[in-house]
């Protein structure tokens, strides 16, 4: 089975074959590759090119932009695998710099609290290249659900995205070369587990010289998503998956390590209001009733921190989180 290739204009224009490649594409992998999506490829380059070069700094000169209180979704930070060696790269952008900022833009205070923990931006140039990528982004998600919603033979506004602020986090993965042992199964080289998001939606760019992004297949197996120029991937997260009442396959991926250069990713998560209460809706609901719980938005964000750090946290990362104060990972190699 292979990933969908949508484009994305034509099946906006209703072309009949385009939007049933979307269809199948949600009911089968969950993940689908877009191309002429409106994204201008400039805003793309900008902020991974940007980004990269901030990644591709000495780990000496990374440290300062590690999160100053430990929060594991904002700034830089690194994590080892079971021998101390380099598993993954990460940087991560919250969607507002404060809470003011968060009140400004129509967030109520009660929500804005989780934008207490500032992002760290190494320069402003970087600040804004991510803006201007997360506000096209952001944009994308609803044209894609949109889509999605005629491709499966209803309205384009049969999902409730409301009117914003939406909730959204940026985060840029960057994985290192393998340099270590050869013949080994896919299995011995995982430097993403595989999971499904918790999104509705997540918007995807990768860059690198494999194809190390794999998706799950209905009967278990992994099949590459491969590496297309100008494409972005967009992920069906559980919450689409409830919001169809699992007519839409969630994404689950994983990735593996095989690169002769690091490979890059982003992923923009994006799910409606923090207030809006997402479960199965009427047209996709039949005889047998529904399959999934209502899920407020609010309740998967405002624990997600600790929920992460309990199941992925080490001592050393937790300690730090409860002090206030960065977290920077020993490796074997550093």
């Amino acid at each position: 089975m292979t990933v969908k290739l949508i484009d994305l204009a034509r099946a906006e224009s209703g072309d009949t074959a385009e939007l049933d490649n979307l269809r199948a594409g949600g009911e089968d992998l969950g993940i689908v590759q877009v191309v002429n999506h409106g994204v201008p490829l400039d805003f793309i380059d900008d902020f991974h090119d940007r980004i990269a070069a901030v990644l591709a700094q000495p780990r000496a000169e990374k440290i300062p932009i590690a999160s100053p209180t430990g929060h594991p979704y904002r700034g830089w930070r690194q994590w080892p695998d079971d021998f101390g060696r380099l598993e993954l790269e990460r940087f991560s952008i919250g969607q507002y710099d404060s809470p003011e900022d968060a009140q400004a833009d129509g967030l109520p205070a009660e929500y804005s609290v989780q934008y207490a923990h500032p992002n760290v931006w190494p320069d402003p140039e970087l600040r804004e290249a991510a803006r201007r990528y997360y506000a096209a982004t952001t944009g994308l998600a609803r044209r894609v659900l949109a889509a999605y919603a005629r491709a499966l033979g209803q309205p384009a506004d049969v999902f409730p995205v409301g009117d914003g602020p939406d909730h959204t986090r940026l985060v840029v993965n960057n994985y290192p070369t393998w340099t270590y042992e050869e013949n080994v199964t896919d299995e011995q080289k995982l430097l993403l587990l595989e999971h499904a998001d918790g999104s509705v939606v997540t918007v995807l760019h990768q860059r690198g010289d494999y194809d190390g992004l794999q998706a799950q297949e209905p009967d278990g197996s992994w099949t590459p998503v491969p590496i297309v120029p100008g494409a972005l991937q967009v992920f069906s997260g559980s919450l689409l998956t409830n919001w169809t009442n699992g007519r839409l396959r969630p994404g689950r991926h994983r990735v593996v390590a095989g690169g002769t250069v690091t490979r890059l990713s982003s992923g923009m998560f994006w799910h409606p209001r923090v207030d809006t209460v997402v479960e199965p809706l009427a047209p996709f609901v039949g005889p047998e009733g529904v399959d999934f719980d209502p899920v407020l938005i609010w309740d998967t964000v405002k624990d997600d921190v600790e929920e992460y750090l309990k199941v992925f946290g080490r001592p050393d990362q937790v300690a730090a989180w409860r002090e206030g104060r960065p977290y920077v990972a020993a490796l074997a190699d550093a």
